[in-house]
């Protein structure tokens, strides 16, 4: 049989044509959801604009050039976009949105820095908008308090949005434009599993984005009650349930008082519990997350953690109890939910306490939280895994499963969750190698590298305590601005944008 090659022709150029046109529908896709969330950040904006005028008269301009900005890009992208409607919203493309989503709102958002000149160039700017969107809490500005006050509110809301709110929101409103707002979730959701609380997503995370407003707000009042003023509790409200650490002092939370301190300190453990577990307990099964073990392990490392390092002040540094407890908690919680709150300066402190606190800027907090790191899930599957795998070894014929929550885990799930702490390694290792060769000192590189990785912002060494990222060359803030957005949307989807064959589907 002798084939026609004309008829092999039209078929192959109609199916090229196909492939253009579902590539020109994912960019729609990609431009809708964007001037979207532009949508969103510039509506923010407009919401600092009362504390712009009130301290700064109606002729102010950073923030209202940066809401314009920001809105008309916005505008233009949703007219670019209008055809998109209908697509379906696919994992691929989940995974290239919601990448691409964090640049794109650290790009706007690094516009009232620049416009009212806080920071002198768009590297630093740039920085620390993505640290504010990844609730890094990694900053450039030495003086915070010299800095106007609608700067620091809009440091703090981008944190409070990146947090959960920019995301949630989104997954609220994507269905309204006929976008499935399933992937997006599912990308963006840190951890392994999830419990559906709702046969519909949109409305789970409704709830979930209630819980995290009516967290804020009750913070809020909590933080009035004391001795901070609104402005004050606001900020760092917003900066605590989103695991961020941007402060309006200079010294951080230390200069507030010890009822402000435990006021944080309650609300940082509950930015590391996992969302989904909290409205569960909160709605139909009361004791759901005292049953979780990843939960079980986040309380009993606070509890054995702080009393540890309350004993060693005690000890080693002298310090009364109250006050050792007091700092040892908060210090433990705050870096094991990657917040980067500080009370004092804990590198005056016994260096055995140092290791601890490094140990712990691996960890992380909970699975479905807003806090970095590898996530105590994950630790706990790759210790499980590495004792077992000393008894298979002593026993070969045995059959020894992982089990997590009375569950026991594929052979495929344990294989990506050790990858997945490998690359994370490994990647940190590469950022302090980088950061070193460039003529940054080894404990500053060391702590630098896993602080931005982890979103932690604050480390150890020139990063420390009140430190900031300003004296690092051009190329280490670069670089740390890309680990953040590592740590922030997890290795892996970051790691598939470099991959050929993503980009061929």
């Amino acid at each position: 049989m002798i084939s026609d090659p004309n008829t092999n022709s039209v078929h192959y150029n109609g199916k090229e044509q196909r492939n253009d046109q579902e590539r020109k529908k994912k960019i729609l896709v990609f431009f809708r959801v964007q001037g979207f969330l532009l949508l969103i950040e510039g509506l923010f904006m407009l919401a600092v604009l009362p504390v712009t005028w009130l301290h700064h008269g109606i002729y102010a301009y950073s923030m209202p050039f940066s809401a314009l900005i920001t809105l008309l890009t916005s505008f233009i992208l949703f007219v670019v976009s209008h055809k998109a409607k209908g697509f379906p919203f696919t994992r691929h493309n989940g995974v290239v949105i919601v990448s691409f989503s964090w640049i794109t709102l650290a790009l706007f958002g690094s516009l009232p820095y620049l416009i009212g000149q806080t920071l002198p160039n768009f590297t630093d700017a740039f920085f620390e908008a993505m640290s504010g969107f990844t609730t890094t809490g990694s900053t450039m500005i030495a003086n915070v308090e010299s800095v106007p006050k609608d700067i620091l509110l809009w440091r703090s809301l981008t944190q409070w949005m990146g947090g959960f709110g920019i995301i949630a929101f989104s997954i609220t409103i994507l269905p309204l434009l006929s976008l499935s707002g399933m992937q997006l979730f599912v990308s963006e959701m840190n951890g392994l599993t999830y419990d559906k609380l709702h046969p519909r997503i949109m409305h789970t995370t409704r709830w979930i984005w209630g819980l995290y407003l009516f967290f804020t707000l009750l913070e809020i009042l909590l933080l009035r009650s004391g001795d901070m003023d609104l402005f004050d509790a606001v900020c760092h409200s917003m900066s605590t349930l989103s695991s961020g650490g941007f402060s309006t002092k200079n010294n951080s939370i230390a200069g507030f008082s010890n009822y402000s301190q435990i006021v944080i300190i309650c609300f940082m453990v509950l930015s590391g519990c996992n969302f989904s577990l909290l409205l569960l307990s909160l709605s139909r099964k009361p004791f759901a997350i005292f049953k979780n073990q990843e939960f079980q392990r986040f309380i009993s490392g606070i509890v054995l953690f702080g009393v540890v390092f309350a004993i060693i002040l005690i000890v080693g540094k002298g310090s009364s109890a109250g006050s050792a407890v007091r700092e040892g908690f908060f210090s433990v919680i705050s870096i094991l939910t990657t917040t980067g709150f500080f009370v004092s300066d804990y590198l005056i402190w016994p260096q055995i306490l140092w290791t601890i606190l490094i140990f712990l800027m691996f960890v992380g907090a909970c699975s479905g939280s807003t806090s970095g790191g590898i996530k105590i899930i994950r630790m706990m599957i790759f210790i499980k895994n590495a004792f077992l795998e000393l008894k298979r070894i002593l026993h070969p014929n045995a059959i020894i499963p992982v089990k997590v929550n009375g569950k026991a885990l594929s052979s495929n799930v344990i294989m990506k969750n050790s990858t997945f702490v490998f690359v994370y390694i490994l990647i940190f290792l590469a950022g302090m190698l980088a950061l070193h060769a460039q003529g940054i000192d080894y404990v500053t590189a060391f702590s630098a590298s896993i602080a931005n990785l982890s979103n932690i912002g604050t480390g150890f060494g020139r990063v420390g305590p009140g430190g900031t990222y300003a004296f690092m060359p051009q190329l280490s803030k670069w670089i740390l601005t890309l680990f953040m957005l590592l740590g922030r949307i997890e290795l892996f989807t970051l790691i598939f944008l470099f991959s050929k064959n993503f980009w061929k589907r």
